[in-house]
């Protein structure tokens, strides 16, 4: 099968689909069974470490040699000390990882950092600071204080959070 810009589809072909696809080409169909084990295994490792694998991809499993691609450091040192977990847990699996490799790169983009909640204040809670901000004493030492209430009224005022 040729593959030229008059049989692409717009919409994005499906895993069935693409396991057609394969199926259907004899030298695709040899990568098949190789595809569907690293799935296979992608799948067991998230099972096992699921809070820190889901930004972690399997590069490689060869001759009992684990790859792993992570995209930084930090969560690579957080990994390697759960590292003889996924070794025993795979192994009761059926995959036989005698070493895990760690490799930093970036694979896809990773944003490891929880977003911080904005603080939701009624307009009743923002009517008091500022009757606070208009009562404070006007002295040295409450001004920054002033000034930084009178700053969040304004801002949850303009609707900016």
């Amino acid at each position: 099968m040729r593959f030229n810009s008059s049989n692409l589809s717009l919409k994005r072909p499906t895993a069935v689909e693409a396991t057609d696809f394969l199926r259907r080409n004899d030298k695709m169909a040899t990568l098949l069974p190789a595809i569907q084990r690293m799935a296979r295994l992608q799948k067991d490792c998230a099972a096992i470490l699921p809070p820190m694998f889901k930004f972690c991809e399997i590069l490689a499993f060869e001759e009992g040699q684990l790859t792993l691609s992570l995209p930084n450091t930090s969560l690579a040192a957080k990994l390697k000390q759960q590292i003889p977990k996924l070794q025993e847990t795979l192994a009761v699996r059926g995959w036989q990882v005698q070493h895990v490799r760690l490799k930093v790169q970036m694979t896809k983009p990773a944003e490891i950092k929880e977003k911080m909640r904005s603080l939701e204040l009624p307009p009743a809670a923002v009517e008091a600071f500022d009757q606070l901000s208009a009562s404070l004493e006007d002295s040295k030492q409450n001004s920054a204080l002033i000034d930084a209430v009178k700053a969040m009224v304004a801002r949850r005022r303009a609707g900016g959070g």
